[in-house]
């Protein structure tokens, strides 16, 4: 019963907020779709060279999981199995939870990504990274069976095991810190215990109310509620997230004036800046503000939205239930099905350095852009046939409303 409350509280203030904006953001009719099939084609081909790249190459004939590529595909591929009328895994995506599973197995012999013999601190900082990321993709896999295998049971051990118990980061994990924003740097660690939080809420057979979890469980809800106020929008938005799928995580108030912080971010063209929401903005003087502007190598970054920040926040958006109706989500939504590029993926771009977009390297942020693209776009298309049944999937043409507004 509390937690059909909260729901409904949550609703309450989620509509709130469509009313307000809707007046003030006007939505911009389009009549651009997704290709599903490209981007699927996109993905695949991107995971299946980062597993044999050389530089990705691990012990065991393993490769490492990276959060720029591996990950958000273990994500991603599979929303598009229902548009694409697949039966089953595809190869790369059969290959990647192969190479989880076996580091997974092998865990206290297997060398960690990275090793104090070449980076100082990095063995504790590469095992909690790779220890959070391999629970999500195999209970993400898991919550598509309906069943917690053996496998993501021994990851998630692998994982409270790394957990911090006392002193700074209590309740999180070490965490891969090369200066490389957003996802392996100083303020990574957050993140990363918001990716744990998600993985523990969306792990299937009630893991997440496991009574041998809870005092490590209560560490990390106490360390995510406890450092938020000091977080980038980026973080709260992977917060906003984990908090879809484990109860109790933030108050409906607490999403409230997040998802309000998140929706003031909107750029003018209806998209998210990865660069705008990326660091926090509490105590920046105008010096340093106009310094975040640049990336490492001096060279500035782009004013453009981008397929990351757009995507993720849409996706998430959508996850805490904001009405399709909200005139921001819309246009954000509208945004993403304008700029898939011909190759299927959509744009973003290094917060660290300027890249050749058109390298394998150069496309890292494409890689992550993309997944979370179709992530958003795919639960948008799941949630109208949950009201239209009897459309196809893989139809998609945009539909005009009663109202005569454009729906997807």
């Amino acid at each position: 019963m509390n937690a059909i409350l909260r729901r409904t509280e949550t609703m309450g203030i989620l509509l709130t907020l469509s009313a307000s904006f809707a007046c003030s953001h006007p939505v911009t009719k389009v009549s651009n779709s997704w290709n599903s099939k490209t981007a699927a084609t996109y993905l695949d081909y991107r995971e299946n060279w980062w597993a044999g790249w050389m530089g990705s190459a691990r012990d065991h004939g393993t490769f490492c999981v990276s959060c720029h590529t591996a990950m958000p595909y273990a994500l991603a591929r599979p929303a598009l199995r229902r548009s694409l009328g697949e039966s089953g895994l595809s190869a790369d995506e059969q290959k990647l939870l192969e190479d989880v599973r076996k580091r997974v197995r092998m865990w206290s012999e297997i060398s960690p990504y990275y090793s104090d013999h070449s980076y100082v601190g990095k063995t504790a900082e590469s095992s909690g990274t790779e220890s959070v990321l391999n629970a999500l993709i195999l209970a993400n896999h898991d919550a598509e069976l309906g069943q917690l295998s053996d496998d993501t049971r021994l990851a998630f051990d692998n994982m409270w095991s790394l957990q911090r118990r006392d002193g700074d980061g209590k309740g999180a994990w070490p965490w891969l810190q090369f200066d490389e924003e957003p996802w392996e740097a100083n303020g990574s660690c957050y993140y990363g215990a918001a990716l744990a939080a998600l993985a523990v809420g969306i792990a299937p057979d009630g893991y997440s109310s496991t009574p041998a979890i809870q005092s490590q469980l209560s560490l990390l809800r106490n360390y995510l509620t406890s450092e938020e106020p000091t977080q980038s929008t980026l973080s709260r938005v992977y917060l906003l997230w984990a908090s879809t799928k484990l109860p109790g995580l933030l108050t409906a108030e607490q999403q409230k004036l997040m998802i309000q912080e998140v929706l003031h971010r909107q750029q003018e063209d209806g998209g998210w800046r990865l660069a705008s929401i990326a660091w926090t903005w509490r105590h920046w003087s105008a010096r340093s503000l106009i310094q975040m502007w640049l990336r490492a190598d001096g060279t500035p970054m782009e004013g453009k939205s981008d397929g990351v920040a757009t995507g993720l926040t849409t996706l998430v958006l959508q996850e805490l239930g904001v009405p399709r109706e909200n005139a921001q989500l819309r246009k954000g939504l509208l945004w993403l099905r304008s700029n898939q590029g011909p190759e299927g993926s959509w744009p973003a771009s290094s917060l660290n350095k300027k890249r050749k977009l058109g390298s394998e390297t150069g496309r890292f942020m494409s890689d992550a852009a993309t997944a979370f693209a179709v992530m958003s776009l795919s639960r948008y298309q799941e949630l109208q046939l949950s009201e239209f049944p009897s459309r196809k999937a893989s139809d998609p043409r945009p539909r005009m409303n009663a109202a005569g507004g454009l729906s997807f």
